[in-house]
C-alpha cells in the first residue's frame, strides 16, 4: 500500500475518532450545560484533539503554534465544503434530506484533508510531505540529513 493511501486512511481513521469525542464530549458536557454552550465547547476540543492526532498520527510532524492557530481552517473550509454540497445536492439534483448531509461529508473529505495536510507538513521540508518512507524517495539520498529537533519557541511546549 502507498505511503499517501495509508496517510488518508489514517487521516480517516483519526476524522472518525474525532467525530465520535465529540459526541462523547457533547453529551458529557450537555449534562450540565445548556445544548449550544456545550456543542461549542464540545467541537473546540474535538479539534484540538484532532489536531494533536492528525500531527502525530496522520502526518507524523511536529505540532508548532502556528500550526495550531491555522488548524481550525480545516474545520472552516470542511463546514463550507459541506454546506455547499448540501445545498447542491437537496437543491439541484433532488437528493434526499436525510442522506445529503453524509454525502456532503464525503465528499469535503480530500478538500479537508488537502487542506489540512498543506498546514501540518508546513516547514518540515520536502521529505516530510512524502510521509513514511520519503528518505527512500529518488533523489533523497543527494538531501542532507535533517538536524535533530531542538526546542524552538514555535514549538507547543511538552511535544
Amino acid at each position: 500500500m502507498s505511503p499517501q493511501l495509508l496517510q488518508v486512511l489514517r487521516f480517516a481513521l483519526v476524522g472518525g475518532v474525532n467525530t465520535a469525542t465529540f459526541y462523547g464530549c457533547y453529551l458529557a458536557l450537555h449534562g450540565w450545560l445548556p445544548y449550544y454552550p456545550a456543542y461549542v465547547l464540545a467541537f473546540l476540543l474535538s479539534m484540538v484533539g484532532s489536531f494533536f492526532l492528525n500531527t502525530y498520527f496522520t502526518y507524523r510532524t511536529r505540532p508548532t503554534w502556528r500550526k495550531f492557530l491555522l488548524f481550525p481552517l480545516t474545520n472552516l473550509t470542511n463546514f463550507t465544503v459541506t454546506s455547499v454540497g448540501v445545498f447542491v445536492l437537496v437543491e439541484w439534483w433532488g437528493v434526499d434530506e436525510r442522506i445529503a448531509p453524509l454525502a456532503a461529508a464525503v465528499a469535503a473529505i480530500p478538500v479537508t484533508y488537502l487542506l489540512s495536510r498543506r498546514i501540518l507538513l508546513a516547514g518540515d521540508g520536502p521529505g516530510a510531505k512524502d510521509g513514511p518512507g520519503a528518505k527512500d524517495a529518488p533523489g533523497a539520498k543527494d538531501a542532507p540529513e535533517p538536524e535533530p529537533v531542538r526546542a524552538t519557541p514555535n514549538r507547543i511546549p511538552g511535544t
